[in-house]
């Protein structure tokens, strides 16, 4: 039966999907983002079964923990007609890690947008195998209660809107238990890791985690929910001590050392996160109208967006630093909601580009049981002058203009007083 779409079911009478179109026996192509776990695993032969297509794999780093396993050559085995790893974490940092940090992007003043900021990269990666493969469709193993079905659905088909996109885990509504059994049945080879209640994403940026214990907002979350950042109460008594120089907004270099962006964050990581830094407990807005409570474990992250801030603090004017937070706010709610390809992105990258031209130097951070502290800033274009500011033998201030200074800069408010008072 031909449905609006214009394609076909393959078994209407038991199962409401719709199913591809084949052309004269040749199977279309469907591009799964597959990550070697148990939902994507099992995608591949529900995917065969349940539509008319052929399975092409596609795993993109963007610096999650690696496999225990070529997941390549298990997705081969379990079906797949094409598997294939694409390594994209240069691209990752250079072209998404780094414009959030010049936009200090924390999402609801928070979260370091880790997972938000993958996705626009893992769509684009997508997107690119399907056009080049002749696909005709994209599948990922979002839920139907979060925001990365948003993110992917919406970014695919704002590269491409000719591409359809199946969402197996939003229309197989099953449990855990049954994708295994599942497997067992139809003989896939899957790697069943110790049974978690949580689920987690992690990458370069960060790690998220959620479901379990944490459903429960008043509940403290326990210790085993945090995998990446040591308990602050058993961190080293001494507090670490870091310099971090930036170039233009971008950090270039720890401690006098220059590093390249993945090597940077993942030294940092280490470095912050062995002093508990980084750990993140709170309640946010879900895209689809859900208050979702999720811990986050983002060590470099936080440090880096603490640091950023305090050399546009001594490099940028005022007005520059009150107009781009708000300019940060709209960029962090572009992301998080998925329209990284909408348009809009572009010209407020451009902005923060701009205001980034002279944040250049060198920030000292002090890491200690759980905190990241600015301690000491210097920049060649620092706009803070010490014959100005200070109180002692050097100081350049002309006191005698504060006098006419607060004459006019308080002239509107006298005068507002002197006509309301006579209408009293």
């Amino acid at each position: 039966m031909r449905n609006p779409m214009g394609i076909y079911r393959k078994n209407e009478s038991s199962h409401p999907i719709i199913m591809a179109k084949t052309k004269k026996g040749k199977r279309d192509k469907v591009v799964l983002a597959y990550s070697g776990g148990l939902d994507t695993s099992v995608a591949i032969h529900w995917l065969q079964e349940q539509y008319d297509v052929d399975v092409i794999a596609i795993a993109i780093n963007v610096g999650q923990p690696p496999s225990k396993d070529d997941i390549v050559a298990r997705a081969l085995r379990n079906g797949a007609i094409k598997a294939d790893f694409i390594d994209a974490t240069e691209e990752f940092v250079s072209d998404y890690v780094w414009p959030s940090l010049k936009a200090n992007a924390l999402y609801q003043d928070v979260y370091p947008l880790s997972t938000s900021i993958a996705r626009p990269l893992i769509a684009k990666k997508l997107v690119e195998v399907a056009n080049a493969e002749g696909a005709k469709y994209i599948a990922h193993g979002c839920t139907a209660k979060g925001n990365d079905q948003v993110r992917f659905d919406v970014g695919i088909v704002s590269q491409n809107p000719n591409l359809e996109i199946i969402a197996p885990m939003r229309e197989w509504v099953t449990t855990r238990e049954k994708e295994i059994e599942y497997a067992k049945e139809h003989g896939i080879e899957i790697i069943v890791k110790k049974e978690s209640p949580y689920s987690r994403d992690e990458n370069l940026w960060g790690s998220s985690c959620e479901c379990g214990i944490l459903e429960d907002p008043w509940a403290e979350p326990p210790a085993d929910v945090w995998e990446n950042t040591v308990d602050p109460k058993k961190a080293p008594a001494t507090p670490k001590y870091i310099e971090i120089g930036f170039e233009k907004g971008i950090p270039v270099c720890l401690d006098g050392k220059r590093m390249g962006g993945v090597e940077l964050i993942e030294t940092l990581d280490k470095i912050a996160g062995s002093h508990g830094v980084g750990r993140i407990d709170h309640v946010e807005d879900r895209l689809v109208g859900i208050k979702s409570r999720e811990t986050y474990e983002c060590p470099a992250a936080v440090t880096l967006i603490a640091a950023h801030r305090a050399l546009e603090a001594m490099t940028l004017p005022r007005d520059t630093i009150e107009y781009k937070r708000g300019i940060e706010q709209k960029y962090c709610q572009l992301v998080y909601d998925g329209l990284w390809f909408g348009g809009l992105i572009e010209p407020i990258q451009a902005f923060i580009d701009k205001t980034q031209e002279f944040v250049t130097g060198v920030i000292r951070v002090k890491l200690y049981k759980g905190s990241v502290t600015v301690v000491g800033r210097k920049s060649p274009y620092s706009l803070y002058d010490t014959g100005l500011s200070t109180y002692a033998e050097g100081d350049k201030f002309d006191h005698r203009s504060a006098t006419g200074f607060i004459y006019v800069w308080g002239l509107p408010g006298r005068t507002a007083a002197r006509a309301h008072s006579q209408k009293k």
